[in-house]
Parts: structure tokens; sequence; C-alpha cells
């Protein structure tokens, strides 16, 4: 089965991501920014570390250049998931904090890959609805949105003074960065990028996180139940869940897989 490399492993997105890859039969290698980080992850997936079919390397600040040359020239890896990228509302200095790490991150780990690690074949970056959502158009009744929207927050004075702004810029420059990157250098792999526009990962993901996070909203006793007819004629939006974006995510993996590509 092929060896991926998944950064953030500890994430809430990360670790469902995780379960999923191991039960799959996935090798991984995660990324985490301390070692500490990874006893929640040893504890919860002991049987993967044992057999070896999960290891752990320690990235402690993915804004440096060269952050993941270490773990890509110590492992072979056939694909990249890359989900590391913070999100607060506490968050003192957006720039260093909100914008560095999702775009020098992802720009980051491409130019390692590209550099490093010629059997990767296939990145899967987790961005956000936000990337493609126009607050202005409001609900848009009718209105569909395609891979060609792409939202208008810019990166400026704004958004480096309000966390939530600060974030969707985060994430939008780093998907314009990584499609410009694959313009720029024509890479031997594909890059495909998932925008969700909710995460209810299962609440054992969500363990270490501090009270006062939006992982306070879900459920201990496992992930929201989703009506989408109330949803749609409430409010508008039609929402998909958590376990649909893994299907996501792997589909592509596979279906890149089966084509040798």
């Amino acid at each position: 089965m092929p060896s991926i490399l998944l950064t953030g492993a500890n994430g809430f997105v990360a670790v469902t991501v995780l379960k999923t890859l191991l039960d799959k039969g996935y090798t991984v290698v995660g990324t985490v920014r301390t070692e500490s980080k990874t006893n929640f992850l040893r504890e919860k997936f002991s049987s993967s570390v044992n057999n070896g079919t999960l290891k752990f390397a320690v990235v402690p600040d993915i804004t440096v250049p060269g952050a993941f040359d270490e773990v890509l020239k110590e492992y072979r890896f056939d694909a990249v998931v890359h989900t590391s990228s913070p999100f607060y509302l506490t968050a003192k200095d957006i720039q260093t904090e909100m914008l560095d790490p999702p775009i020098k991150g992802t720009t980051g780990i491409l130019e390692s890959v590209f550099k490093l690690a010629p059997t990767v074949k296939r990145i899967v970056i987790t961005a956000t609805f936000a990337n493609i959502q126009s607050i202005p158009k409001g609900d848009w009744p009718g209105g569909t949105y395609t891979d060609e929207d792409w939202s208008p927050v810019k990166l400026d004075e704004v958004s480096r003074n309000h966390p939530i702004l600060g974030y969707v810029a985060g994430k939008l420059y780093a998907e314009k960065a990584a499609f410009d990157f694959v313009k720029e250098k024509s890479p031997n792999f594909s890059v495909t990028t998932l925008c969700p526009p909710m995460h209810y990962p299962e609440r054992a993901a969500a363990k270490s996180v501090k009270k006062g996070n939006p992982g306070r909203l879900y459920p201990d006793t496992g992930v929201f139940s989703i009506d989408n007819s109330k949803s749609i004629r409430d409010l508008g939006i039609f929402y998909n869940d958590f376990n649909s974006m893994m299907k996501d995510t792997l589909k592509k993996l596979e279906e890149l897989e089966m084509e040798g590509k």
C-alpha cells in the first residue's frame, strides 16, 4: 500500500484523516510541532504504532524554509495530505499566527517535495469553502459556486487585524500559491484542494483542545447528524458531513493510483 505524509497529524481534520488512512491499510508518517503532541496519537493508534504503519516526525515551525526537508529525506512517500494550518480566535499577531503558517507552510512543502521527493505523485491540501465564497453575494439563491470562484478577501491591513479574516486570507492565498506553483513549476505531482464549509470531527479528535476554541461546539457523542432539508430551507446551506470529505480525499488519492499517476 502507498506511504502517505500527513502534516499536522494531531489536528481536527488530520486525526480523522489519519484514522481513515490507517483503516484502509496505508502507511503514514505524521508531522507534529513537538514530540508531546504524539502522546494522544500514540495512545489512540497504538496498534498501528506497534506494527510500524504509523510513525511521527517533529516539524517545529512549518514557516521555516526547508521545514519538511528532513522527513522527506528520511522516508519514501507516494502522496502527501497537507492539513497543517492554525485556526483560533485568540490570535494576537495575525501575520505570524494566521497568515504565515498556511501560506509559507503550503509553498514550503510543495518546494520540498519538488526538490527531494520524486516518488510523490499527488498532494491533497485541505482548504476551506471560505476560499470560494463571496460574502457580498449573500445567500445567492439558485447560484452555484465552482472552482472558478474565489473569495474577494484581500491580503491587506483589514485581514491582518481580524482573526477570522486573517484565517480566510491565509487559507485563500495559500491555495492560490499552490496553483501558482503548479503553473510555474509543472511538477511531477498533481495538487488537489478540498474546500469544505464545515468540519465536524468526532469529539475524540479534539481531546486536548482548550475550552473556547471552535471545538467546544462538537458533541461528546460524536459527529452531528445533518438534515439538509432543514438547512437548505431555513439557511440556504447544504452541509457535507466530515466522513464524506474523507471519502473525497481518499477517492482522489486512489483514482490517481489506479491511473498510475
